[in-house]
């Protein structure tokens, strides 16, 4: 079964803009996330959004737990400041030498909710494990990251050493064509953006939520011309140039 599938509305996974969007890619992109009314006003205006329809966004964004409000500075919650981690950690992944083992997590528990099956499935998917058969997760060892202790109470982790071919067992796991090909449309797609602030911030935001479900596999086991670091220095010098036209603070990594 293959589980890191982007499931995007279109073949590159690119959204329509909204005041919402631009406000969470603007804060997701700087740290501390957190940014007065002030600026936010400023810094909307290239890409479309109006005072009127920040403030709305800003209200409903509020009540809906996505930013919390201090006087007139608005912050992410821990909800999405989690969701920034995921991101800088999806552009700048931290890896070690592999030496052939794979990590693999057994589910043990039973008589789980419906909700708390999805939620453990989203977040192996988030520790970007692919699942073989139900229950039975894996990914090679090169990730510089131990896997939560707390999954103990739900499962056993080994590390193991399958017999099969690991370039086999990769490609079952992970559409690796599919994700390279979105990969190099977006970055086609940045291309042609030129300078439009609007058209780069809809690609560029498409290119972070790829980036999510790159399984960071060592370098033996990924396809010829694999684009993934293309991808991630895209987006890098899209934060530096953002960073530069906005006097924001640089994305952390």
């Amino acid at each position: 079964m293959r589980v890191n599938v982007s499931a995007e509305p279109d073949a590159a996974g690119l959204r329509p803009l909204s005041a919402r969007s631009v406000v969470l890619s603007l804060l997701l992109g700087v740290h501390p996330p957190e940014l007065p009314v002030k600026d936010l006003l400023r810094l909307v205006e290239p890409f479309g959004v109006g005072g009127s329809a920040l403030r709305a966004a800003l209200s409903r964004m509020v009540a809906s737990g996505d930013l919390r409000r201090s006087d007139a500075v608005y912050r992410l919650s821990d909800r999405l400041l989690a969701r920034q981690r995921r991101q800088d950690d999806a552009v700048h992944p931290r890896t070690r030498a592999w030496s052939g083992e794979w990590e693999m997590v057994v589910i043990t528990a039973t008589g789980r909710e419906p909700a708390d099956r999805a939620g453990l499935r989203t977040r192996l998917t988030a520790l970007r494990l692919a699942e073989l058969r139900e229950g039975v997760w894996l990914r090679p060892a090169n990730l510089g990251r131990p896997l939560p202790g707390d999954l103990a109470r739900v499962a056993l982790t080994y590390s193991a050493r399958p017999e099969a071919s690991p370039h086999d067992l990769a490609a079952r796991l992970w559409p690796l064509d599919a994700w390279a090909a979105t990969a190099r449309t977006l970055l086609g797609r940045a291309a042609d953006a030129g300078d439009d602030p609007a058209a780069r911030l809809t690609v560029f935001a498409a290119a972070v939520r790829h980036l999510l479900t790159d399984p960071v596999l060592p370098p033996d086991l990924l396809p010829s011309g694999w684009p993934g670091k293309a991808l991630r220095d895209a987006y890098a010098g899209y934060q530096e140039e953002l960073a530069a036209t906005t006097g924001l603070r640089r994305s952390g990594g």
